[in-house]
């Protein structure tokens, strides 16, 4: 008898958690998926028939993600393969300007989320063999984004836990990744910068950044549970950062101090 394998996902209501969620359970896996968008669950859901399960589920409540895993786990036989950390929100503007509330919003679900998703993943992960942690970083954990600091702050945090926890966990055979995709095209990017009446996506696209698609970050999701990479650079904002952090530090630099319309 073949074996079902298992993914959770959080975030799962849309962008990034959806469009893996379609990838995996396409590909026969059993998936679980998390948010607190209850709507934008039964769409998924709706979306891929019964390989989901749906979980509405704020990653900052630890009761709530014990409570979510072993619903699921229960449901797949005990296996957990893969725990997609991906829930997350953005704020854009200059942190002079950020409300105190929408800085401790952005750390607690981008950074201790993932946090409480690891920590309290990690007994479903050691009883499954070759299991994988899976975290969604950002191109903005490579170099920091200016009017985007909380979030790029959590993200490098997010980056800083992959690769802790890959010399943590190797020892109980589980594997850690992360995803360090460019700016993606979701819903995330409509929110209003602080103190601005542009979006996100305004702020980003007018630096000369293009967008990457969900489907391609689930696809690198895929190869990166498959892969040997901790980290895997999805699209060709994240390629040419990664280049210019290592061998063009000082342009980089430049371009982040230059506002709209400078591309590295």
């Amino acid at each position: 008898m073949s074996i079902v394998k298992a993914i959770f996902i959080t975030g799962g209501a849309s962008g990034i958690g959806r469009a893996a969620a379609r990838l995996f359970a396409s590909r026969g896996w059993r998936v679980g998926i998390a948010d607190v968008n209850e709507a934008g669950l039964a769409e998924t859901a709706g979306e891929i028939g019964g390989m989901a399960q749906r979980h509405t589920l704020d990653v900052r409540d630890r009761d709530g993600w014990v409570r979510a895993l072993d619903a699921f786990t229960q449901t797949s036989g005990g296996r957990l393969d893969v725990l997609f950390n991906n829930a997350g929100v953005a704020q854009g503007g200059p942190l002079a300007d950020a409300p105190f509330d929408e800085i401790d919003r952005v750390v607690a679900i981008n950074l201790v989320g993932v946090m409480n998703g690891a920590k309290i993943g990690h007994p479903y992960l050691k009883r499954t063999p070759g299991s994988c942690l899976l975290n969604t970083a950002s191109a903005s954990a490579i170099y920091g984004s200016a009017g985007l600091a909380p979030y790029s702050a959590s993200k490098f945090g997010v980056r800083a836990l992959t690769e802790a926890l890959d010399g943590e966990w190797s020892a109980d055979g589980i594997r850690v990744r992360d995803l360090v995709p460019g700016f993606i095209d979701t819903p995330l990017l409509t929110g209003t910068v602080t103190g601005s009446n542009q979006s996100i996506r305004e702020v980003v696209t007018g630096r000369g950044l293009e967008l990457t698609s969900a489907e391609a970050v689930a696809e690198a999701a895929w190869a990166a549970v498959h892969g040997d990479r901790i980290h895997t650079y999805v699209g060709p904002t994240a390629r040419r950062m990664a280049f210019a952090a290592r061998w063009m530090p000082g342009r980089l630099r430049k371009m982040m101090r230059g506002g709209p319309g400078r591309e590295v």
